[in-house]
């Protein structure tokens, strides 16, 4: 199984983006006091804890012990646990989950929709954010291109990441029993922090998979071929801006 492998510094010094976005959809949310929250993906818990300051009993969980245990250093008052989004369970219901750009590196789409359906009280609603049909398909196009070009065909046909439509997510979560209340599907294009090496970092941090196998130079010669082959297309103004679509989801389980 490929897995990526999370660098916590590299999130939060250069991909501090994730969830500074993420903060409008805690206010999609609308976390009350008392509520108790489960923020599936959470990182190094950022999010967890806005939610956490509006008084509510916030839950971290993640796939990556890194991430993990970076959130129980900046956050030791909140409960983060190492688990995988497409099977996991706890004892007592929440009333609301939460998800900032997670939900898209979960391949078993319907195994992480019925573990949130579980994991909610009936009427507890998801409010979740994460790639949908088409997201940063120049960089991804690029990358494939030039994998390929350097006989490295296996690791080019590789899927990392789940984009759908509104159409396919809704029907999954309707499937389930949710009641889908709100879905968008809209673009966000978004700079990367790097004016010089915006792409090169964004495959560091979150291309990880695809370059598995491949030592540290011909790591290299792969970023900055996939950087210098989209500049033309993605290079304005003297920055970087990677072509993000977003999927948006509210939904209730009735």
């Amino acid at each position: 199984m490929i897995k990526t492998e999370w660098n916590p510094s590299l999130y939060n010094d250069k991909h501090s983006f994730v969830y500074q976005y993420g903060s409008n959809l805690v206010s999609l949310l609308a976390p009350e006091k008392g509520e108790r929250i489960l923020d599936v993906g959470c990182g190094s818990g950022q999010l967890t804890a806005q939610i956490a300051e509006t008084g509510a009993t916030a839950v971290g969980i993640d796939s990556s012990p890194k991430m993990i245990a970076d959130a129980k250093t900046k956050f030791p008052g909140i409960d983060f646990f190492v688990m995988d989004a497409a099977n996991f369970s706890f004892t007592e219901p929440f009333d609301a989950i939460f998800s900032n750009a997670t939900l898209h590196w979960v391949l078993n789409a319907e195994g992480a929709i019925a573990s949130m359906y579980k994991a909610l009280r009936r009427g507890g609603r998801l409010v979740a954010e994460l790639g949908g049909k088409g997201n940063v398909q120049t960089i991804v196009n690029q990358l494939r291109q030039s994998l390929r070009e350097n006989d490295f065909e296996e690791n080019a046909e590789r899927e990392v990441w789940y984009f759908p439509s509104v159409a396919e997510y809704t029907t999954l979560l309707e499937k389930q029993g949710f009641r889908v209340n709100m879905a968008l599907h809209f673009d966000r294009e978004t700079e990367l922090a790097d004016s010089e090496h915006g792409v090169e970092d964004w495959l560091e941090m979150f291309g990880t998979a695809f370059l598995e196998g491949l030592n540290a130079e011909e790591k290299n010669k792969i970023k900055k071929e996939v950087q210098i082959g989209i500049r033309d297309t993605i290079f304005n103004n003297g920055k970087w801006y990677a072509d993000y679509k977003r999927l948006r989801i509210v939904a209730v389980k009735e």
